[in-house]
């Protein structure tokens, strides 16, 4: 299995490579559940809780946030990592830029299509290199890899980068998403390796 589908990384790429990992030849998709198919005339974007005016964007509305490209390595809590992956997409601090957040927003829960959800703070989701995409190298995203949207956070396993994302909750406390629920850690910091609760 390690041959055909994943290797370990060169001397080169160690330091790009978490403790545990193996890079990927391919990009393995994993999904709990079934694929939700959402068209992007259907699709909708919902953000509540802990902001100033709650407010529902359409595709349209979305896509008229500034857009940038961007590459970043990946990393999967079931051991794989891929390496330079290119999306095309909208930061999520220009994002921020387009809602008012009530000062005593600290948390963030991530919704989706299907009803996956997953937690960040505040802190986390606000980083500069976090994004939403809808592009995968250059094409518009497939819906086995999240599409019409996903967001990704690279610093943090891909589990907390949720897929088919339709809304964000902003919340005054912590509160657990469904793999944090279920075993997963709170955090998931990948050079930590940060897989499962220790509380």
């Amino acid at each position: 299995m390690l041959g055909k589908f994943f290797q370990k990384p060169e001397p080169s790429e160690s330091d790009r490579v978490p403790p545990g990992q193996y890079l990927t030849k391919g990009f393995p998709v994993l999904t709990y559940g079934d694929t939700p198919r959402v068209n992007t005339e259907e699709w909708s974007f919902r953000v509540y809780g802990k902001v100033i005016t709650p407010k529902t964007f359409t595709w349209s509305e979305f896509m008229a946030l500034p857009r940038s490209k961007f590459t970043a390595d990946f990393h999967c809590v079931t051991r794989w990592s891929k390496l330079d992956v290119t999306w095309t997409g909208i930061k999520v601090t220009d994002f921020l830029n387009s809602i008012e957040l009530d000062p005593g927003a600290t948390h963030v829960m991530q919704h989706c299509y299907g009803g996956y959800t997953t937690n960040l703070t505040l802190e986390e989701f606000a980083r500069e290199d976090n994004f939403f995409a809808f592009e995968l190298f250059d094409k518009p995203l497939p819906a086995d890899h999240g599409g019409p949207l996903r967001l990704v956070v690279p610093h943090l396993y891909a589990w907390k980068s949720s897929k088919w994302i339709n809304g964000l909750e902003f919340l005054d406390r912590e509160e657990l998403g469904f793999w944090e629920r279920n075993g997963y850690h709170r955090r998931g910091e990948p050079w930590a390796e940060e897989r499962y609760s220790g509380f």
